[in-house]
């Protein structure tokens, strides 16, 4: 019994010191390779741009009012043969309403005024024959152009008046505003008879950053577009600029025009301008979403030879996509643009097809 209590504590001994002093193996280390896509660095340009927004406007804008009160008698438009209607082009000249008011019509006596001018035009020329022998003094003939004379814009008074009754398009455009009216009803002196705008040349008062006054100069192009329009891009100019900042907004006000031949862009549209502020050419471009930024500054990595390395680097001109690299990158080298996130310095990479 004693012997097998001995060899039984041998044995947990045994375990004991085994336990507590294993043979170390060595476990080989992995050192895996992260997959990445990398970009060769090229020289190229780089514009930099501002985007102002603003609502287009038509250049021209006319409302027409009633230069009379009387009688509302509105025309058919000549190309369809029915009342003029909101949205019809029309053209400038085109017969749009008469207002009819008999009274005012006999209060003119147009007949009468001719009349009278006949009879001036008669007695000047006796008396002008009169003079040439003699007859009459000069005195006398003065008096018989002058009654002519006042004839004549007597009848040309008469004639403008009678003009008020017919409404003509001042502008060729399109009817943007047209009041109802019931033929035959009477209508007020100053009633407003229709508006029209010529939206085939627009502008857009735009805001300015401050920080661009000495890039933007009038005469530069600009781009054009409309959220419901994506696929459709205008070119217009700066034609105006103040040289006054708002001292609230740290902006200034601006002016663009731009042709609209298609009527795309609609009055009032709300619309984005893209002004190009400064260019670079030949210099080193990276895409600005590879860039890692924080408080040890921009880093970025380069590949060579399977090992990727950290490279920080000085930026300098940019716009929505690309970034100018100043310093810290060499062209022709290897830019990680896939797989970055996890990157250490020095750290071994798999460079994918």
């Amino acid at each position: 019994m004693k012997k097998q209590l001995h060899i039984i504590s041998f044995a947990l001994l045994s375990l004991v010191f085994w336990s507590c002093n294993p043979e170390e193996e060595e476990s080989p280390t992995v050192d895996l390779a992260a997959p990445v896509s990398v970009l060769e660095i090229k020289t190229a340009s780089l514009s930099r741009h501002t985007i102002a927004t603003g609502n287009a406007m038509a250049e021209k804008e006319m409302e027409i009012t009633s230069k009379i009160a009387g009688k509302y008698q509105m025309k058919n438009h000549p190309a369809y043969q029915r009342p003029f209607k909101l949205g019809d082009r029309v053209k400038q000249g085109q017969a749009f309403i008469d207002i009819e008011d008999e009274e005012y019509v006999n209060t003119i006596g147009l007949e009468s005024v001719k009349m009278n001018l006949d009879l001036a035009k008669q007695e000047y020329e006796k008396q002008k024959s009169v003079f040439d022998k003699g007859g009459v003094t000069l005195r006398e003939l003065r008096n018989a152009e002058l009654q002519m004379t006042t004839a004549k814009n007597d009848l040309e008074s008469a004639e403008i008046r009678l003009e008020k009754m017919k409404v003509h398009f001042p502008i060729s455009g399109v009817l943007v505003k047209l009041p109802h009216f019931t033929q035959n009803s009477l209508i007020q002196q100053g009633a407003s008879l229709a508006t029209i705008m010529d939206y085939s040349r627009m502008y857009i008062d735009i805001s300015l950053p401050e920080n661009t006054m000495t890039e933007i100069k009038t005469g530069q192009k600009v781009q054009i577009t409309n959220y419901s329009l994506p696929n459709d891009t205008l070119s217009g100019t700066v034609t105006e600029i103040s040289p006054a900042i708002d001292v609230n907004t740290r902006t200034y006000l601006g002016k663009v025009r731009f042709n609209n031949p298609k009527l795309l862009i609609r009055p009032g549209m709300f619309v984005k301008t893209l002004i190009k502020v400064n260019q670079k050419n030949d210099i080193l471009v990276i895409p600005k979403e590879v860039i890692i930024s924080d408080q040890r500054g921009k880093r970025v990595f380069v590949v060579n030879e399977n090992t990727a390395f950290e490279r920080i680097i000085e930026t300098g001109i940019e716009n929505e996509d690309m970034i100018e690299v100043i310093s810290g990158l060499e062209e022709n080298e290897r830019l990680v643009i896939k797989g970055f996130e996890t990157l250490r310095n020095k750290s071994k990479v798999k460079v994918l097809k």
